[in-house]
């Protein structure tokens, strides 16, 4: 600024000879820096080098417009790993479907052998008592009977010595002479209830044992002596003391008896004669 003044008046305060009276005046201005900052662009500190110079080498590259055909083979590309990837999701869900299917069917399997297992057993409990059922009921059955017939037993030995004793006094009566008709009548009296008796107990299955004159039994017969016979064959009963009785196949008292001896030995029972069975044979096989 002293500079400047000085030139305008010079030294004396007028101006220069052969000069013009304007002249420029030149203000020194500061620039700021800060906008020019502000309009320079912000480089990325981490950017590379090419990756700082691609914003210039795009605006420097112009544009590749894409053919007909180059179209149509991105679209074919596009489509492809749509429907690639389209089947892979169906693949994976059809992959879960079928392991979901599969436990359930393991499921079923275990829960069809559970079943099957427990009807089996059911079946074979259902058997076994059935089976013990049927033991029951024919063991209860053939106990029934036994306590009947026991019963029936005990009650029969005790009217036997009963009947003994009707035996005896009707034999007795049969030595008599000259009866009067009055003990004739009570003797047919006792004879008469002797055969209803008899005739009662015959009817729950008792059966009399009169050997006299059979062979000699030692499973039905007591022998209570000997007597020496040689008319009759040897081991035969003679005399019958006191009867027995048979209830089924169960003796219930033995035969009193008395049994020969000194007589011919009894024969065997007759057995079946071969020869006339080898005989009967052809012909049998000759019908047939």
């Amino acid at each position: 600024m002293s500079a400047t003044k000085k030139s305008m008046n010079g030294a004396g305060g007028e101006p220069a000879p052969g000069k013009s009276q304007e002249q420029d005046v030149r203000i020194p201005v500061e620039v700021d820096d800060s906008a020019e900052a502000a309009q320079q662009p912000i480089e990325d500190p981490t950017a590379t080098p090419d990756e700082a110079a691609s914003p210039a080498a795009d605006e420097a590259t112009p544009e590749h417009e894409m053919t007909e055909d180059e179209m149509i083979e991105a679209a074919i590309r596009a489509g492809e790993e749509a429907a690639d990837n389209d089947f892979k999701v169906q693949l994976e869900i059809a992959r879960k479907d079928l392991d979901a299917a599969r436990a359930q069917l393991e499921d079923a399997r275990s829960a069809q052998e559970s079943a099957e297992k427990r009807a089996q057993e059911a079946a074979d409990r259902t058997a076994r008592l059935q089976a013990d059922w049927e033991n029951f009921r024919r063991r209860t059955a053939a106990e029934r009977v036994a306590e009947r017939d026991r019963a029936t037993e005990k009650l029969v030995m005790s009217l036997l010595p009963v009947l003994d004793d009707m035996e005896r006094a009707i034999a007795h009566a049969g030595t008599i002479e000259n009866m009067g008709d009055d003990f004739k009548s009570f003797v047919d009296g006792v004879n008469a209830v002797h055969t209803k008796l008899l005739g009662a107990i015959e009817k729950e299955g008792v059966e009399v044992i009169d050997p006299a004159g059979q062979a000699f039994d030692p499973l039905e017969h007591q022998a209570v002596g000997r007597v020496e016979d040689a008319s009759q064959y040897d081991e035969t009963v003679n005399d019958v003391y006191q009867k027995g009785y048979r209830m089924g196949d169960h003796v219930i008292r033995t035969a009193m008896v008395t049994v020969t001896y000194g007589g011919e030995r009894r024969p065997a029972p007759a057995e079946a004669d071969p020869e006339a069975d080898a005989g009967d044979a052809p012909e049998s096989a000759e019908t047939e």
